[in-house]
C-alpha cells in the first residue's frame, strides 16, 4: 500500500461487515432435545388419565377416565433429568405401570433397537469396505451404458431393493461420481442422475417392506412383528417403484430427444461428455466382491425369513397357528444375526483382525446417530407414560378420528404424520416418537396395527423424497450441481401421483 503524501490524511478504511449468519436447521438430536423438555412442560397442564386394558395390554375404547397425578415437581425432575437413560433401559413396573432403571417388570426402553441399529451400521460398513457393492452397482451401470433407459430401471431397481431391506439412503452420496457422468454420456442431464439417486433409494425406503431402521422401530415401538403388514407394504413397492422408474425415464428420453426441454439446463463442457464418456475401462469384479455380493444377498434374505409370519402371510389369518419352521426373530436375534454376518464378511474378505476389529468399531460409531435418536424419543414417551398424559393425547385424538370409516382414518393417519415427518426427519426418531401414540387409535377404529405402520413409513418416505432437512436430497442436489427449485419442479408431479397412490394403497389395507 503506497503512504498518502504530507500532510494529507486518510480515513481508515470501515471493518468489513461481518458475515451473515445463515439459518440452519437443528439436527434430530437437538429437535428431540427441545421436544423432550417441551413435553415435560406441557405435562404439568395435560391432565392425567387412563384407558382399561385388556389381556393383552391395549386401551380398550370408551373407557377412558381422569386419575390424580401423584407425580411431585421432584418426580418430574427425576423423570427430565433420566429421560434418555430411561429411554435406554428404562424397565416398567409391573404394578404402578412407572418407568424407572431400578424399577422391577419389563424392558421398556429400546436397548434391543439400539443395539440392532448398531450391528447392522457394523454389518453395513464392513461390506461396503471391501468394495463389493460399489464395484458391482459401477458394473452393472458400465455393462448398460449403451442403453439408456435399461441402466436408469437398473440402478433405481437396485436402489430401491436396498432401500426397502435396509434403508439405502445417505449411501446414494457416493455414487454420484459416477452417474453424473454416465447420464451426461448418454445424453440426459444431472436430474436424472439426481432422479435416479434420490428417487430409486427414496422409494425403496417409502415401501420399506423389512427396514430395520423403519418399519423395525416402527413395528417394535407399536408392539407388533416386523413381518405384520408385509404383503401390503411389498405391493406397494411394486407398483411405486414401477412408476418412479418409468417418470425418470420419461423424463430422460424427453431431455436425449430434445436438450431444450432439460429443466435444469447443461454446464459448460457437459454437452461434450457425450462423444467421450465411454472410454471407461469396466470395473473388475473379483472372486471376492461375489462373494460378498452373494453373501450380502444371502443375510437379507434370510432376514426375511425369520420375521416373516409365514402362517398368516399364506393363510390371510391373523391368528393362524405358526409352522414349526417359523423362526419368528424379533432385534436381539437380528443384533445377533448382523454381527455374525459382519465377522463373516470379514473373514471371508481376509480382513485381518485387526482392521476387521476397527471396521466394526468405525461402523457402529457412524450409525450411533440414529441410534442415540431412538434412545432420546423413547425417552420423551417415559416422561408422557410416568405423568400419565399418553392416554389423555390418546383420548383426544379418538375424538377426531372416532365414526370414520377405517379407510378415512389410514388416510388421516398419513397426513397428520407429514408435519410431523419435516420436523423429525429421522426415520428412527420419529417412529419411536409417533408410535406409541398412534398404533392404539388403530385398535379403536378395528384396523390392524400394522396399517398404521405402513401409513406412518410412507408419510415420512414421501417428506423425505423432497424436504431441504434432509441429506440425502440436499447433499444429493449440490454434488450433481443442480439447483434445488429445479428438482422441485422436475420432482412435484411425481410426488402428487405418489400421494394419490399411497392414500388409496393404505385405505384399502384398512378395508381388507
Amino acid at each position: 500500500m503506497s503512504t498518502p503524501p504530507p500532510g494529507v490524511t486518510v480515513d481508515p478504511l470501515p471493518p468489513a461487515p461481518p458475515p451473515a449468519r445463515k439459518f440452519g436447521f437443528p439436527s434430530a438430536l437437538t429437535i428431540l432435545a427441545l421436544v423432550t423438555v417441551a413435553v415435560w412442560l406441557l405435562a404439568f397442564l395435560i391432565p392425567a388419565g387412563q384407558y382399561d386394558r385388556n389381556d393383552s395390554g391395549a386401551p380398550v375404547a370408551g373407557t377412558y377416565h381422569r386419575v390424580s397425578g401423584t407425580r411431585s415437581l421432584t418426580d418430574r425432575l427425576n423423570d427430565l433429568f433420566l429421560a434418555p437413560v430411561n429411554g435406554l433401559y428404562g424397565l416398567q413396573d409391573t404394578t404402578t405401570h412407572q418407568v424407572g432403571p431400578s424399577l422391577t417388570g419389563a424392558l421398556y426402553g429400546s436397548a434391543g433397537v439400539f443395539l440392532f441399529v448398531l450391528a447392522i451400521g457394523a454389518f453395513i460398513t464392513v461390506v461396503f469396505a471391501t468394495g463389493a457393492l460399489d464395484r458391482g452397482i459401477a458394473r452393472l451401470a458400465h455393462r448398460l451404458r449403451e442403453r439408456g433407459a435399461l441402466l436408469i430401471a437398473a440402478v433405481m431397481l437396485v436402489f430401491s431393493v436396498l432401500g426397502t431391506v435396509e434403508g439405502f439412503a445417505e449411501e446414494t452420496l457416493g455414487f454420484y461420481g459416477l452417474l453424473v457422468p454416465m447420464m451426461l454420456a448418454l445424453g440426459y442431464d444431472r436430474l436424472v442422475a439426481v432422479g435416479a439417486s434420490i428417487l430409486g433409494a427414496g422409494i425403496g425406503v417409502l415401501c420399506s417392506t423389512v427396514n430395520p431402521f423403519a418399519t423395525g422401530v416402527a413395528s417394535s415401538a407399536a408392539d407388533i412383528s416386523l413381518g405384520d403388514g408385509i404383503v401390503l407394504r411389498f405391493l406397494m413397492w411394486i407398483v411405486l417403484t414401477a412408476v418412479t422408474i418409468l417418470y425418470v425415464v420419461r423424463y430422460a428420453k424427453r431431455v436425449q430427444k430434445d436438450p431444450a426441454t432439460s429443466l435444469c439446463g447443461f454446464l459448460p463442457g457437459d454437452r461434450e461428455q457425450k462423444a467421450t464418456g465411454d472410454e471407461a475401462a469396466e470395473p473388475e469384479l473379483t472372486p471376492l466382491h461375489k462373494a460378498v455380493l452373494v453373501l450380502l444377498v444371502l443375510v437379507f434374505a434370510f432376514m426375511i425369513f425369520s420375521v416373516v409370519p409365514w402362517s398368516s402371510a399364506l393363510t390371510g389369518k391373523a391368528d393362524a397357528k405358526p409352522y414349526g419352521w417359523e423362526l419368528d426373530w424379533s432385534f436381539p436375534q437380528l443384533s445377533a444375526l448382523f454381527l455374525c454376518a459382519a465377522v463373516l464378511v470379514g473373514l471371508v474378505a481376509r480382513m485381518g483382525e485387526a482392521k476387521l476389529s476397527a471396521t466394526i468399531i468405525q461402523g457402529a460409531a457412524d450409525f450411533i446417530s440414529p441410534a442415540l435418536v431412538i434412545m432420546l424419543a423413547r425417552g420423551v414417551t417415559v416422561i408422557m407414560n410416568n405423568s400419565k398424559i399418553t392416554d389423555t393425547v390418546l383420548h383426544s385424538i379418538e375424538g377426531v378420528v372416532k365414526g370414520t370409516s377405517s379407510s378415512l382414518f389410514a388416510v388421516i393417519v398419513f397426513l397428520v404424520n407429514l408435519p410431523l415427518a419435516f420436523l423429525i426427519p429421522s426415520t428412527s426418531g420419529h417412529a419411536t416418537l409417533a408410535m406409541p401414540i398412534l398404533a392404539p387409535l388403530a385398535d379403536f377404529a378395528g384396523v390392524s396395527r400394522a396399517v398404521v405402520v405402513t401409513a406412518w413409513q410412507s408419510a415420512s418416505g414421501w417428506m423425505n423424497l423432497w424436504v431441504p432437512t434432509t441429506a440425502v436430497t440436499i447433499g444429493g442436489v449440490a454434488l450433481a450441481k443442480v439447483g434445488y427449485d429445479k428438482y422441485l419442479r422436475f420432482v412435484w408431479p411425481l410426488l402428487a401421483v405418489l400421494f394419490v397412490l399411497i392414500c388409496g394403497f393404505v385405505a384399502l389395507g384398512a378395508a381388507m
